[in-house]
């Protein structure tokens, strides 16, 4: 019967050589499984972070009606000294860009009220200049813009709006016009004085499931929302305890929770599935002060003890929040003073963070992008947050990867992580220097490349070297893939 039996290692290991067992193949466990691997999967994160850089700048030199755009007059008189629209509109540059939920179309908005809505195949066919007469909207509007959504239900709509204006305004891509073909507008309040109290926005949402929805944030500390079928006024009102404006919303895959971020450092959640609000669609108007939960970060940082240990914290105004494509359970905030971090939406914990230097200890002399909401930005399949840097022209891509190993956990041990084999240094955040001072930035839903906004009112491209633009959109592995 003996020779029936299996050893229990067919292949014995020579003694000489017991200590040296050979490690398993990564590419062939991925194969075979046809998954990643989770630590696989953040070694293949940690060197695409290492791949970006700077490889095309697009500078807003283009032309309405045969004049050169408001955005480009502006830039060139700010060169020159001359600060009148500077005093009149408060800021500079572009203030927010928005892929389409395929990577077709990028919108962008300026704060001297440019909307662009480009190709994104031809957007880099000609190099470091734009072909104009592929541009599928350029209009001035002459007015601040502050935001721009598409609609994810219906990718030919864009909305847009500003923290000066009362009116979200909805265009048609399909249409050759510069008429929105919807305005939504904010219900008329009266203040103490009798006169109509002024509500700008400062965020839009689309629910991803109802083309007829829209949310939208305004400075007053209340989310509105339209059913566009009953209504151009809100059929319902989100409200908190606080006059506090909302500068960032969110809403989560299914539409069932929104998050809010305060300038007083609070995020708020709603669920607007059930309670007052399930009768949110069918009733007039619906005003609810209760949400589901209230997070204070000033609180959730203290509990930090390394980190309340080097540092007085103090309650910052919330500029953005996002949350993970991959790892829909990260929220990720960014703070006016250049913090960003991870809020745990399952514990309402801050689990990551990252406190970069202070303006002035880098000797920044360039503050002008402080006068604008910051508005970063996640890689679709990885958990890196992009953030434009604050005391130098550049990005920083932060590794939030979703456990211990990551270096901006809280919980991060360098020793702890080389004790049980793992590379520290691979497991870093990258900076990557730019031309132009950042203002916001958005990632290809396919590609991963990385678009930047600037105050400069130009395109910046990040994206690894060698990747094309023309045909094909190769994801990540295969960049790295082809590189190595």
């Amino acid at each position: 019967m003996d020779k029936y039996l299996v050893p229990s290692d067919p292949f014995p290991i020579n003694p000489k050589h017991s200590k040296r067992r050979r490690s398993q193949w990564k590419r062939s466990l991925l194969e075979l499984n046809g998954k990643f691997d989770r630590k696989y999967q953040h070694d293949v994160a940690a060197l695409l972070m290492q791949s970006y850089s700077e490889v095309m700048v697009l500078p807003h030199t283009y032309h309405i009606d045969g004049a050169p755009c408001q955005a480009h007059v502006n830039w060139f008189l700010r060169g020159a000294g001359t600060d009148y629209r500077q005093n009149r509109l408060g800021g500079e540059g572009i203030s927010a860009l928005e892929f389409d939920k395929k990577g077709i179309y990028l919108a962008s908005v300026t704060k001297s009220g440019c909307l662009t809505v480009h190709d994104y195949e031809s957007l880099y066919c000609n190099g470091s200049k734009e072909d104009e007469t592929k541009q599928l909207l350029h209009i001035s509007t002459g007015q601040q813009l502050d935001v721009v959504r598409w609609n994810v239900s219906n990718q030919y709509e864009v909305a847009c709006t500003s923290m000066k204006s009362s009116e979200v305004c909805i265009f048609d891509i399909g249409y050759v016009s510069s008429e929105p073909v919807e305005v939504l507008r904010k219900r008329r309040t009266i203040s103490v004085h009798g006169y109509n109290a002024h509500k700008g926005f400062s965020d839009v949402a689309f629910c991803s499931h109802d083309d007829s929805r829209l949310l939208a944030s305004d400075v007053s500390g209340v989310i509105n929302i339209w059913d566009r079928r009953a209504s151009d006024l809100p059929c319902l009102e989100l409200a908190t305890n606080s006059s506090s404006p909302l500068n960032s919303i969110k809403l989560n895959a299914d539409d069932q929770v929104i998050f809010g971020a305060s300038k007083h450092g609070t995020i708020y959640m709603w669920d607007i599935r059930g309670g007052r609000s399930s009768a949110a669609f069918q009733n007039n108007r619906v005003v609810s002060n209760s949400p589901i939960a209230t997070v204070k970060l000033a609180s959730e940082l203290e509990r930090i003890a390394t980190l309340k240990a080097q540092s007085n914290i103090i309650s910052k105004e919330i500029h953005s929040i996002d949350i993970n494509p991959s790892c829909q359970h990260q929220l990720a905030f960014h703070l006016d003073d250049g913090w960003s971090g991870v809020l745990d939406v399952h514990s309402l914990k801050v689990t990551h963070i990252h406190c970069p230097p202070p303006p002035w200890l880098d000797d920044f002399s360039d503050l002008s992008n402080l006068r604008c909401l910051r508005k970063p930005s996640w890689l679709p399949a990885y958990p890196i947050y992009v953030v434009g840097s604050l005391s130098s022209n550049g990005l920083y891509l932060l590794d939030f990867y979703p456990d211990c190993s990551s270096p901006c956990h809280v919980d991060f041990n360098e020793e702890m992580q080389e004790l049980y084999g793992v590379k520290s240094q691979h497991k870093q955040n990258q900076f990557v220097p730019t031309t132009e001072g950042v203002t916001a930035c958005i990632a290809h839903p396919s590609s991963g490349t990385i678009l930047v906004g600037t105050e400069h009112s130009s395109l910046l491209v990040i994206s690894q070297a060698g990747n094309s633009f023309q045909g094909t959109h190769d994801s990540p592995e295969d960049n790295l893939r082809r590189t190595s």
